[in-house]
């Protein structure tokens, strides 16, 4: 019979060793804050200050009113304008400007005529994902330029148009997206090192061996092993989700309680996970390395920066066996869609199911070491 007196007390002397651990205190407290604040300011999709170079041919009035609506766009910063052709290749190989924009000696008198004309846009495609984005601001302004001259005009305008309206996230912040997955990144990194490195600092230590002796159970040593690095997972999660709402400013629309459901089964699968780590680890080293071989492929696995439909199928496959995949979608569902308990189900069984296959690991690795 599993004696809860015991679990407790094991649970106060692990949550002890790891207080009382100068190394221990400051990954929990210094790393999370420094990366919720890196990730939170750093880590977003959106662009400012696109450098920009203007090869104006044409000097007319047109092609001056299109060049400031770029000058007047928070997204754009004009560099010094280009005087001749062969400058455009200099500007972009030596990354001066990640856009040049060719403007045609004809630009504003084929405009007048009620003909089209072309404007050249040149872009430093090294880094596609900038380039793209880049280029759909771009696309913007010129459709603006392109409404004010017919409507100045008095034209009927181009056939159709688009009135666009985004759901869920109105502005397209990026930040409302990138910072609730912070919580599930943050909290996956702190539970598996603390409970990673459990069993592998008393093998160090010499003490395990004389817990394996005590009237502990082996079932009992588990869940004493697990009880800290929940407890410090939800604390820390808690904490950053706090940041989240009020310092970050994301809506939290759905049920609170649903995304806290969705957080313990997470951290249980998470400590499930560290502890076999950490049962199969003999140094603190060990643990560690483990750790992290865990960790990258769960993060780049999660759909947190990548969409996982666009990753090959077989990799599909691969993501379902990582925890953070599910709580992802469960933080972005509850923060963004209001989302309750009964439309996450499906996302908190396959925690669940990953929960028990880990810790019946670590506890058979555990029994394992009795025998």
């Amino acid at each position: 019979m599993i004696t809860l007196r015991h679990i407790l007390a094991l649970a106060i002397k692990e949550l002890l060793a790891i207080l009382k651990d100068k190394q221990s205190r400051v990954i929990l407290i210094g790393p999370p804050i420094a990366q919720l604040l890196v990730f939170g300011y750093a880590a977003t999709f959106d662009l400012n200050h696109i450098p920009v170079a203007i090869y104006d041919e044409d000097h007319s009035q047109l092609s001056r009113a299109l060049v400031a609506r770029l000058r007047g766009s928070p997204h754009f910063e004009l560099i010094d304008p280009l005087d001749h052709d062969g400058q455009i290749e200099v500007a972009i190989n030596n990354k001066e400007a990640l856009i040049v924009l060719h403007i045609g000696s004809r630009f504003g008198s084929e405009i007048e005529k009620g003909k089209s004309a072309q404007v050249q846009a040149i872009i430093d495609g090294r880094n596609s994902n900038t380039a793209l984005l880049a280029l759909g601001y771009l696309r913007t302004i010129v459709t603006d330029f392109n409404i004010e001259w017919f409507e100045r005009n008095g034209l009927t305008g181009p056939p159709a148009s688009l009135a666009i309206r985004s759901w869920f996230n109105e502005n397209l912040v990026s930040r409302w997206f990138i910072v609730p997955g912070i919580v599930g990144l943050l909290s996956l990194v702190i539970t598996t090192i603390v409970t990673g490195l459990s069993v592998a600092r008393e093998r160090e230590a010499g003490t395990f061996d004389q817990l394996l002796v005590t009237p502990l159970r082996p079932v009992e040593i588990l869940i004493g092993k697990s009880v800290p690095g929940i407890l410090i997972g939800l604390i820390e999660g808690s904490f950053i989700l706090l940041m989240a709402i009020y310092w970050f400013e994301v809506p939290l629309r759905g049920n609170l309680g649903a995304l806290y459901i969705g957080m313990f089964l997470f951290l249980l699968s998470a400590t499930g996970v560290g502890l076999m780590i950490s049962s199969i680890a003999l140094t603190q080293q060990q643990g560690i390395l483990g750790a992290f071989l865990f960790l990258v492929p769960s993060v780049i696995l999660s759909g947190f920066a990548t969409p996982i439909a666009n990753m090959p199928e077989i990799i599909q496959y691969l993501t379902y066996l990582n925890p953070l995949r599910y709580f992802l979608i469960i933080l972005r569902s509850v923060f963004l869609e209001g989302d309750s308990y009964a439309l996450l189900l499906d996302q908190y069984f396959p925690m669940t199911l990953i929960a028990v296959v880990t810790l019946a690991a670590a506890g058979w690795s555990f029994r394992h070491r009795l025998s």
